[in-house]
């Protein structure tokens, strides 16, 4: 039998939720204000990191990286959603689809490996409070912080040219709301089980891996606290890391449940609104989980609105 393929630099068509043209009138609205949020709240972030000497720390050295990762990760797929949500049209150039891939899976491993950077961090501080500043120094800081990036890199230019030499017959019409790996996997016609084992591997090095660290980091963590005699101590310990243990749950629990579901329909449909959540409410909830919890970042918030404020009457 012989099967003709279309070109596969042709446009593809994100199908998301095109049959359900009402939620999706909704979701663009939803969608916009998250959005609107995620580079609001992630921008003070950064902001007020670089800005107040009092938070040039490692914690907020990373939570700033963090930050930046969250807004990047968030402006490489919503405009795109936004468009294809607004209207009939969900048309995506191949060139675009191939850079949304690239960035996505860039961005996404890099979180990743920051999450794991972060419990370490608390656990140094946590743990061995009298030699932090000796372990977590600037120059360690900066030197995880690229590991970070340079992780997720090599992990996109990895993954994202098997996944695009996959041959794409008979239709483009990626049934999802991004370009990703597991949607375009699906779409070709040859057998993939190569690419399947690489995503496998990948997702076990990148979400299994770094979740075992971070959950023995927080094991650690929480016996060191049960010691301290102080309640404010156990207070202000438990403060930090619970907020952190929050963003890893929400970020984790949304992105395993794409990368590692099983292969059925009932899932998949389920799987696109994973993939709004860690795409677009994840990047939002971080900063609110930061500063609502953390009383350095809301007292710096109010120092550089006191600064702004005084700097615009004078």
């Amino acid at each position: 039998m012989i099967i003709i393929c279309n070109d596969s630099h042709s446009d593809f068509i994100l199908l998301g939720f095109s049959n359900k043209p009402h939620l999706e009138k909704i979701l663009f609205w939803v969608i916009f204000i998250f959005y609107f949020l995620t580079f609001a709240g992630n921008m003070v972030i950064v902001l007020v990191s670089l800005k107040d000497p009092k938070l040039h720390i490692p914690m907020y050295f990373f939570l700033s990286n963090l930050s930046l990762v969250d807004l990047c990760f968030t402006s490489s797929c919503v405009p795109q959603m936004l468009i294809n949500f607004w209207g009939p049209e969900k048309t995506i150039s191949y060139i675009g689809c191939a850079i949304q891939l690239y960035v996505f899976l860039w961005l996404g491993a890099t979180e990743c490996v920051l999450l794991v950077v972060m419990s370490v961090d608390r656990y140094v501080a946590v743990c061995h409070p009298l030699q932090y500043t000796m372990i977590i120094h600037p120059k360690l800081c900066l030197q995880l912080a690229i590991l970070a990036w340079g992780t997720g890199l090599a992990q996109s230019l990895i993954q994202s040219p098997a996944t695009l030499q996959l041959p794409f017959c008979s239709h483009q019409m990626v049934d999802d709301v991004v370009c990703e790996v597991p949607a375009l996997i699906q779409l070709s016609s040859t057998d993939t089980t190569y690419n399947e084992i690489q995503m496998s591997t990948a997702s076990v090095i990148l979400l299994v891996v770094p979740l075992i660290i971070i959950l023995s980091s927080y094991g650690a963590i929480a016996k060191a606290v049960l010691r301290i005699k102080s309640t404010v101590g156990q207070k202000k310990a438990f403060g930090t890391c619970t907020s952190h243990l929050l963003v890893v749950s929400l970020f984790y629990g949304t992105v395993t449940g794409v990368y590692l579901q099983p292969k059925n329909h009932y899932a998949h449909e389920w799987g696109k609104f994973l993939t709004l959540f860690y795409t677009v409410v994840t990047p939002t909830l971080n900063p609110l989980i930061y500063t609502l919890r953390n009383k350095e970042v809301k007292g710096a918030l109010i120092r550089l609105g006191r600064r702004t404020w005084d700097s615009q009457n004078n």
